[in-house]
Formats: C-alpha cells, sequence, structure tokens
C-alpha cells in the first residue's frame, strides 16, 4: 500500500538552532500532537551538512486524504504550534506530498 510524505523546508535562524531540533524531534511538539491521529505513521528530521540552518521535515501518512482530515480536525492546535515555532525560522515552505510504496 503506498503512503504519503509531507516534506518541509525550513531555514532556521541560526540562534535558534537548538530550540527548532528540539521542537521538530520525533519526540517532540509536532510528533506529539501529529501521534494524536491513528494515520500518522512517523517523521523525520532532516538537517542539511552543508548548509547550516536548513532542514527538511518529513511526515509520514497512510493516505493524503487522512493527513488533511487530521489538519481540518487538528486546526487550532496544529496553528498554535506553527505560530510558536515561526519566530525559529527565517523560511519554511511545503515542498510536497509524495507517494511512498513499497
Amino acid at each position: 500500500m503506498a503512503t504519503v510524505c509531507i516534506v518541509w523546508e525550513f531555514q532556521v535562524r541560526p540562534e535558534c538552532i537548538q530550540a527548532f531540533e528540539f521542537t521538530y524531534g520525533e519526540q517532540r511538539e509536532w510528533a506529539r500532537l501529529f501521534r494524536r491521529d491513528s494515520a500518522y505513521i512517523h517523521g523525520d528530521l532532516l538537517r542539511d551538512p552543508g548548509l547550516p540552518g536548513r532542514y527538511l521535515t518529513l511526515d509520514h501518512w497512510k493516505t493524503r486524504a487522512a493527513y488533511q482530515v487530521f489538519r481540518d480536525r487538528f486546526r487550532d492546535e496544529y496553528q498554535k504550534i506553527d505560530d510558536l515555532c515561526r519566530q525559529n525560522t527565517l523560511s519554511e515552505r511545503q515542498v510536497g506530498d509524495y507517494g511512498v510504496s513499497g
């Protein structure tokens, strides 16, 4: 069955790298929220060794539709965490959502 991976790219303020990694790690704020939904599989935080402060997050969900249901259901909580985390970044963008087979 194909799952979906939602990919975000962040450029983190140099002075906020530790806070960013703390918040975006698999045991932290975002993952705790995501795990409230049974369609969440797992997430990864990737650090670019060639470009300091550049990160990707990869969040794996059972389906695109399940991810959208989660976003709708937890809209307020999602927005609250996103607003708090925005102070740590210079930029963020959703790279896309990708089908994962296997």
